[in-house]
């Protein structure tokens, strides 16, 4: 958030925890006002009344951490994830790439503040080891020496629960150097083997290993044959044999694809590639497969075609629904049109009216692509509204009622019936050049002629307009 809003002096992010606004995290200039993380936000204002806040982000900064861990394997193939607001890595066989580990820690470090991050790292022979000194006291710890390069620290180093290191100190043990000295019977009775097993796993007598994250799945299958092909027949079967495989992997993963693409290698090493925009996800490879005929049509496999790659290049999440005997399928029917006319015109240019919260006419509906957006009702007014809509077109009239006769598209009309006056108000916090007169009164009027229009009167610039027609 600094980097995006640079602020200067005492700054955090606050989060709401149970009920109390909480200090989620600070700057430097925070942390010298004697301002920790977890603090109520009034008790920190109390504190330091210069404190700046803005609201916490805790999936956005998931996003990045994950961000980040992908950037860090440049430096070694197993990175993971270390709480909140950590990354841990395996870097045994990778050190000397950089020069060693101190030339590896320099790197990090002035790529890290080059876009003005700023990162507590530590380096040890051990997970532990290193997440103590990350936290408690940046540097690296001698190879084979880890109980002296930790000795001086806290028990809390140990990433032990708040409640039993406080226990531990209240013993009289505060140090790791002092719980490593002392007797193990009575530690594993008093605090079970939670205590023991971090210290060892911190000095290296207890292995711990370090878990990468998982590479997202791949969503692709591919087939090589043995026989060239050209004919359409065989390139659909080929696709629906791909099809297959592909869906049952994202039906495993509970995914559905929005993009796919089929790439064909001819036996000239040409390729070609077609690619299908479906209208929802879908896994349904009985339903995909006509999807992809026209297409496949058009390929001109040459001497033949020795190789088919499908691949869904967008997902979606697709979780598993309950179905019945009486579920409807003109949903599925609806986005299977969709994307077939959307092959030909593209699927930005098939768009559908959605309702908007607003009162205002010309406001009150949004236009968006149907593949990206689901169908809604209609916002409930208390008066009908027309089913055409154009921009507002004066008439010839006065009054503050409805007038009797008036002249409207080159046509005399009289009216028959008027209901109404229904106020609508500008939205004073909106710009609007066609609101800038003020209120406006709209008057359903049923003409002897047939024709039910929309009319509005201006009060405080009288005048007439027309600006809706009723079915």
């Amino acid at each position: 958030m600094l980097r995006q809003r640079p602020v200067t002096g005492p700054f955090a992010l606050t989060l709401q925890q149970q009920n109390t606004n909480r200090i989620y995290c600070l700057n430097a200039e925070a942390a010298r006002q004697n301002l920790d993380k977890g603090m109520s936000y009034a008790d920190a204002r109390a504190f330091c009344p210069d404190l700046q806040s803005g609201p916490a982000d805790p999936a956005g900064d998931a996003r990045f951490l994950h961000m980040l861990r992908r950037w860090a394997t440049r430096y070694c193939p197993w990175v993971g994830l270390e709480g909140e607001a950590g990354l841990v890595m395996d870097i045994t066989g990778a050190a000397h790439l950089f020069g060693g580990e101190a030339a590896m820690v320099a790197d990090m470090r002035a790529r890290l503040a080059r876009v003005g991050l700023g990162a507590c790292i530590g380096v040890a022979d051990t997970r532990g080891a290193a997440w103590a000194l990350a936290h408690y006291r940046e540097g690296s710890a001698p190879p084979g020496a880890m109980l002296e390069a930790l000795k001086s620290l806290p028990v809390a180093a140990l990433r032990l629960p708040e409640d039993t290191s406080v226990a531990l100190q209240r013993l009289g043990l505060r140090e790791i150097g002092a719980l490593a000295q002392a007797p193990r019977a009575p530690l594993t009775r008093r605090f079970g083997l939670e205590v023991l097993r971090r210290l060892d796993q911190a000095l290296g007598t207890q292995p711990e290993e370090i878990t990468p994250l998982a590479e997202p799945p791949h969503y692709g299958v591919r087939m090589t044959l043995p026989e060239p092909i050209g004919l359409l027949a065989d390139v659909m079967a080929g696709t629906e044999r791909l099809l297959t495989q592909l869906c049952a992997k994202l039906k495993a993963q509970d995914m559905g694809a929005r993009v796919l693409c089929v790439t064909l290698r001819r036996v000239d090493q040409g390729h070609q590639q077609v690619e299908l925009r479906l209208a929802r996800p879908m896994r349904d490879a009985a339903r995909i497969l006509p999807l992809f005929e026209r297409g496949l049509a058009a390929v001109e496999a040459g001497f033949g075609i020795d190789q088919l790659r499908l691949e869904a290049t967008q997902v979606a999440a697709l979780p598993v629904q309950q179905i019945s005997h009486v579920a409807d399928r003109g949903k599925d029917q609806l986005d299977d049109l969709i994307t077939r006319i959307g092959t030909r015109i593209g699927l930005d240019n098939i768009q559908r009216f959605l309702p908007a919260d607003s009162h205002i006419p010309e406001r009150s509906f949004l236009i968006a692509p149907a593949a990206y957006s689901a169908p809604s009702s209609a916002w409930s007014t208390h008066q009908p509204r027309p089913l055409t809509l154009f921009p507002p077109e004066a008439i010839a009239a006065s009054g503050a009622r409805p007038p009797k006769q008036f002249r409207w598209r080159r046509m005399v009309l009289r009216t028959g019936r008027a209901v109404g006056p229904e106020r609508i108000a500008p939205e004073w916090w909106l710009q609007d050049d066609a609101w800038r007169s003020g209120l406006r009164d709209y008057w359903r009027v049923e003409t002897k002629e047939g024709r039910r229009l929309w009319l509005f009167y201006t009060p405080q610039n009288p005048g007439w307009f027309v600006q809706g027609e009723f079915a």
